[in-house]
């Protein structure tokens, strides 16, 4: 029992970063972009900032580490502000996942970097630059799968045509079965473990070759 509690303790400590770097750094993307979108909506509710404390939801953030499924607080937006409201709800939405990609990537360059100046790793630091990757990583995949309210069911509505775009929206409400459902069952691993590999090879080749 001790012990099963010291090994979540563990986790919950190492994987801390990863998972508030990444909560934060996709949330501001979103903020960032609407309001470079013409949407002040993301700058009134404060959320132009890279601080933590203005992006997770406390709860969200616990039930993550308990049941591997869990959310920060949602950005709010406007479209009626936008130019064209269809391409940039979809850059927004894309905003994201982006960003989470472009940290996981900064990450591993960093990684490299110190490793290549024999950077003196300790078994700690080599676990949580590698759950900053993995996380954002997983934040990324995670976000663009087309279920509501996740960024990837924003882009599917948006690129639908009208009529199959007004009933993709009505699934909405039955959105929180459907994620019950992924999380509940291994469908989820065989998006995220090829995906994953998939997406963190790319990677290692583009800064072997930089680097």
């Amino acid at each position: 029992m001790f012990d099963d509690f010291g090994g979540f303790m563990m986790n919950l400590i190492a994987g801390l970063p990863g998972i508030v770097i990444a909560m934060t750094i996709h949330e501001w993307a979103h903020a960032r972009v609407a309001y470079a979108l013409g949407d002040y909506t993301p700058r009134l509710q404060g959320r132009l900032t890279l601080n933590p404390a203005a992006h997770v939801d406390p709860i969200g953030l616990l039930m993550l580490f308990l049941v591997h499924f869990g959310w920060a607080k949602p950005v709010q937006i406007n479209p009626m502000n936008f130019s064209n409201p269809r391409r940039d709800d979809i850059l927004v939405s894309l905003a994201g996942p982006a960003s989470n990609l472009l940290t996981a990537f900064i990450t591993l360059i960093i990684f490299v970097l110190l490793a290549k100046f024999n950077f003196p790793f300790t078994d700690g630091v080599l676990i949580v630059l590698n759950l900053i990757i993995v996380y954002n990583i997983n934040f990324a995949i995670f976000n663009m799968l087309p279920i509501p309210p996740l960024d990837g069911s924003h882009i599917l509505k948006q690129l639908l045509p009208y009529e199959l775009s007004r009933q993709f929206e009505a699934l909405e409400r039955y959105s929180f079965i459907f994620l019950i459902i992924i999380i509940a069952t291994p469908i989820l691993s065989y998006v995220f473990v090829p995906l994953q590999r998939f997406i963190f090879g790319i990677f290692k080749s583009i800064v072997g070759i930089l680097l």
